[in-house]
Protein backbone atom coordinates (compact mmCIF):
# COMPACT_ATOMS: atom_id res chain seq x y z
CA UNK A 1 0.00 0.00 0.00
CA UNK A 2 1.47 3.55 -0.77
CA UNK A 3 2.66 6.28 1.50
CA UNK A 4 0.39 9.31 1.88
CA UNK A 5 3.32 11.05 0.57
CA UNK A 6 3.25 8.80 -2.77
CA UNK A 7 -0.36 9.23 -2.96
CA UNK A 8 -0.21 12.68 -3.01
CA UNK A 9 2.63 13.04 -5.38
CA UNK A 10 0.70 10.29 -8.04
CA UNK A 11 -2.12 12.72 -7.84
CA UNK A 12 0.01 15.94 -8.03
CA UNK A 13 1.40 14.01 -11.45
CA UNK A 14 -1.81 12.64 -12.64
CA UNK A 15 -3.29 16.65 -12.04
CA UNK A 16 -0.27 17.73 -14.48
CA UNK A 17 -0.52 15.15 -16.94
CA UNK A 18 -4.24 16.72 -17.47
CA UNK A 19 -2.45 19.24 -19.11
CA UNK A 20 -0.96 20.21 -22.87
CA UNK A 21 2.40 20.00 -21.91
CA UNK A 22 4.25 16.51 -21.45
CA UNK A 23 4.29 15.81 -17.50
CA UNK A 24 6.83 13.25 -16.03
CA UNK A 25 7.81 12.40 -12.91
CA UNK A 26 11.54 12.26 -11.52
CA UNK A 27 12.95 12.15 -15.09
CA UNK A 28 16.22 13.79 -16.89
CA UNK A 29 15.74 16.60 -19.47
CA UNK A 30 15.17 15.04 -22.61
CA UNK A 31 16.87 15.97 -25.32
CA UNK A 32 13.87 17.65 -27.15
CA UNK A 33 11.13 19.27 -25.42
CA UNK A 34 7.78 19.25 -26.68
CA UNK A 35 6.14 22.16 -28.19
CA UNK A 36 3.41 22.56 -25.71
CA UNK A 37 6.38 22.51 -23.05
CA UNK A 38 7.67 20.03 -20.98
CA UNK A 39 7.23 19.55 -16.95
CA UNK A 40 9.23 17.13 -14.41
CA UNK A 41 7.69 16.77 -11.20
CA UNK A 42 10.41 16.11 -8.38
CA UNK A 43 9.46 15.18 -5.67
CA UNK A 44 10.98 17.76 -3.34
CA UNK A 45 11.53 17.80 0.54
CA UNK A 46 9.11 16.82 3.33
CA UNK A 47 10.71 19.36 6.13
CA UNK A 48 10.18 19.00 9.80
CA UNK A 49 6.58 18.09 10.49
CA UNK A 50 4.46 19.80 13.59
CA UNK A 51 3.70 16.79 15.70
CA UNK A 52 0.23 17.25 17.44
CA UNK A 53 -0.72 14.32 20.16
CA UNK A 54 -3.64 12.65 21.28
CA UNK A 55 -4.61 11.49 18.60
CA UNK A 56 -0.77 11.39 17.26
CA UNK A 57 -0.90 13.29 13.71
CA UNK A 58 2.13 14.99 11.63
CA UNK A 59 1.58 17.66 9.69
CA UNK A 60 3.95 18.32 6.64
CA UNK A 61 4.65 21.17 4.24
CA UNK A 62 6.50 19.26 1.67
CA UNK A 63 7.82 21.46 -1.02
CA UNK A 64 7.94 19.63 -4.46
CA UNK A 65 9.00 21.07 -7.46
CA UNK A 66 7.88 21.43 -10.85
CA UNK A 67 10.53 22.16 -13.75
CA UNK A 68 8.55 23.90 -16.43
CA UNK A 69 10.46 24.02 -20.02
CA UNK A 70 9.44 25.44 -23.16
CA UNK A 71 11.45 26.18 -25.88
CA UNK A 72 10.80 28.09 -29.61
CA UNK A 73 10.41 31.42 -31.09
CA UNK A 74 7.47 32.02 -28.85
CA UNK A 75 8.33 30.68 -25.66
CA UNK A 76 7.57 33.56 -23.42
CA UNK A 77 3.96 33.39 -24.37
CA UNK A 78 4.50 29.57 -24.32
CA UNK A 79 6.03 29.82 -20.93
CA UNK A 80 3.35 32.26 -19.63
CA UNK A 81 0.89 30.21 -20.87
CA UNK A 82 2.02 27.01 -19.02
CA UNK A 83 2.49 28.50 -16.09
CA UNK A 84 -0.96 29.78 -16.09
CA UNK A 85 -2.60 26.41 -16.95
CA UNK A 86 -0.51 24.78 -14.15
CA UNK A 87 -2.14 27.97 -11.63
CA UNK A 88 -5.50 26.75 -12.80
CA UNK A 89 -5.23 22.61 -12.35
CA UNK A 90 -3.91 22.74 -8.95
CA UNK A 91 -6.78 25.99 -8.17
CA UNK A 92 -9.18 23.69 -9.58
CA UNK A 93 -8.65 21.20 -6.59
CA UNK A 94 -6.45 22.50 -3.73
CA UNK A 95 -7.35 19.42 -2.09
CA UNK A 96 -5.85 16.68 -5.09
CA UNK A 97 -9.26 14.96 -4.08
CA UNK A 98 -9.47 15.04 -0.26
CA UNK A 99 -5.52 13.59 -0.22
CA UNK A 100 -3.81 17.17 1.22
CA UNK A 101 -5.37 19.99 3.28
CA UNK A 102 -4.33 22.56 0.82
CA UNK A 103 -1.77 22.75 -2.29
CA UNK A 104 -0.30 26.32 -3.28
CA UNK A 105 2.16 27.09 -5.98
CA UNK A 106 5.06 29.82 -5.96
CA UNK A 107 6.09 32.02 -8.37
CA UNK A 108 8.10 30.85 -10.46
CA UNK A 109 11.71 32.48 -11.12
CA UNK A 110 12.15 32.04 -15.12
CA UNK A 111 15.27 31.79 -16.81
CA UNK A 112 16.68 32.10 -20.25
CA UNK A 113 18.92 28.93 -20.95
CA UNK A 114 20.96 28.93 -24.48
CA UNK A 115 20.79 25.79 -26.24
CA UNK A 116 23.63 25.22 -29.08
CA UNK A 117 22.27 25.00 -32.59
CA UNK A 118 18.55 24.90 -31.34
CA UNK A 119 16.21 27.44 -29.78
CA UNK A 120 16.84 28.79 -26.29
CA UNK A 121 14.82 27.36 -23.36
CA UNK A 122 12.94 29.48 -20.86
CA UNK A 123 12.65 27.05 -17.63
CA UNK A 124 11.85 28.01 -14.36
CA UNK A 125 11.41 25.57 -10.81
CA UNK A 126 7.93 26.23 -9.69
CA UNK A 127 7.70 25.24 -5.73
CA UNK A 128 4.66 23.38 -5.11
CA UNK A 129 3.39 23.43 -0.85
CA UNK A 130 1.58 20.17 -0.10
CA UNK A 131 -0.01 20.70 3.21
CA UNK A 132 -1.32 17.25 4.46
CA UNK A 133 -1.33 14.97 7.69
CA UNK A 134 -0.18 11.39 8.43
CA UNK A 135 -0.14 9.32 11.41
CA UNK A 136 3.32 7.99 10.82
CA UNK A 137 6.24 9.56 9.37
CA UNK A 138 6.97 6.68 7.50
CA UNK A 139 3.82 5.76 6.11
Amino acid sequence: MPTARETILTALHTRLSALAATALRGEVLPERVPAAGLLILRDGEPGEPEVTLSPLRYHYQHRAEIEAVVQGASRDTGFDTLCASIGAALAADRTLGGLCDWVEAEAPQPVDLPVDGAASLKAAVIPVVLHYSTADPLG
